[in-house]
């Protein structure tokens, strides 16, 4: 069974990024209404941009946290403005 990621990239500042990642990193999982199996947070601190890669083991379950990630804000802290947010199948995930 495929899984499926929502992918939404930012454009911030350092404080912001360390704020985004304190707060995904403080909760003991995502909230209920995200039903997520995994999230990666890639940066690049010095070009200003954050990635985050949310994955879901079904596309409801992608439609359920999407629409709830949708209704959160980012942090208080820095600067920072979304850019994109797109979706996938996960074809492929392989350790090197």
């Amino acid at each position: 069974m495929p899984e499926f990621a929502r992918v939404v990239t930012f454009e911030a500042d350092a404080p912001a990024i360390d704020a985004l990642v304190n707060e995904i990193n403080s909760a003991e999982g995502p909230p209920e209404d995200i039903p997520a199996t995994r999230i990666i947070v890639l940066a690049d601190k010095s070009a200003g941009r954050v990635v985050v890669a949310t994955r879901f083991a079904s596309e409801e379950d992608l439609r359920k946290g999407g629409a709830a990630l949708e209704a959160m804000s980012p942090p208080d802290i820095g600067n920072i403005r979304r850019v994109s947010v797109d979706q996938y199948e996960v074809l492929l995930e392989r350790h090197a």
